[in-house]
């Protein structure tokens, strides 16, 4: 595809026990601030930004990042990602990962609100090596309309493909078209408007993680509902139906922290923008 509204390349690799920038380049709408280290640590954070505020009709873009040999990294969007409407055609946005053995990558956005007319379609394709480390969350939210309706966004699509060594391993697709059905109703959103979803796969997900992590989830105390599965490859999916961006954010949070915790004996890195 020619003419894309953003694109972003990021390439980093381990150096003398610190992640650092190999390769960035960015053009268009997609820009990238100077990596924070945080709390002192050898892990760098970035923090995309889209100048342009939102997506809008026909918005494209295109992320591309790539871990070398132990690079550890965390991605995450300065603010929520906005997609107004979209009369004519869908914003799109992919983005490929790369990670080699050893290598660990946090990505974290902000969450993606869709406003009314709003029709969007994200690809995430990631394909990891043996050894390596990948966590994932989003979540999706309906936007502000003047009906004070949940769905009035047209359609949103969210499309995830992790391959280890090549396999596919993961398949994640998750599409939402209010127009077509009333995705209120049981089987769908079951009378929630927000979902969430965090995928984890690393070599040492074992039964002991996803025990803490189901009663870590069983803490909260607002109103919502989720499931934890255990993947075919050792890793884990958690998905959160709730009424409320900050129910989901809170769940995901600890999840973060748990992982970091056991694995690499760490504190999460706090990365609220406000």
């Amino acid at each position: 595809m020619s003419n894309w509204t953003g694109i972003l390349e990021l390439d980093a690799e381990a150096r003398q026990g610190r992640t650092v920038t190999k390769n960035l380049f960015f053009q268009g709408a997609f820009k990238i601030m100077r990596p924070v280290y945080l709390n002192q640590s050898s892990q760098p954070c970035y923090y995309i930004l889209n100048p342009g505020g939102g997506y809008l009709d026909g918005d494209t873009y295109r992320m591309s990042v790539s871990l070398d040999k132990d690079a550890k990294l965390t991605l995450t969007t300065q603010s929520a990602t906005k997609v107004y409407k979209t009369p004519i055609k869908p914003a799109y946005q992919e983005t490929e990962i790369y990670l080699k053995e050893g290598s660990y990558l946090e990505y974290l956005p902000d969450p993606l609100i869709a406003y009314k007319d709003a029709r969007y379609f994200q690809k995430n394709v990631v394909r990891m090596e043996k050894g390596a480390t990948f966590l994932y969350a989003d979540i999706l939210t309906p936007g502000w309309s003047p009906e004070g309706k949940h769905f009035s966004y047209d359609s949103l699509r969210l499309l995830n493909e992790i391959y280890l060594e090549d396999e596919l391993v993961v398949y994640d697709n998750i599409r939402l078209c209010p127009k077509e059905k009333h995705i209120n109703d049981l089987g769908f959103m079951e009378g929630y408007s927000h979902l969430g979803s965090f995928i984890l796969i690393g070599d040492r997900t074992d039964t002991k993680l996803l025990d803490q992590l189901y009663e870590i989830i069983n803490q909260e105390t607002a109103d919502f509902k989720a499931g934890l599965s255990k993947l075919a490859v050792p890793g884990i999916s958690i998905r959160v139906m709730a009424n409320r961006t900050q129910v989901i954010e809170r769940i995901f949070m600890e999840c973060h922290r748990i992982v970091s915790q056991e694995w690499f004996h760490v504190k999460p890195s706090f990365l609220r923008k406000y």
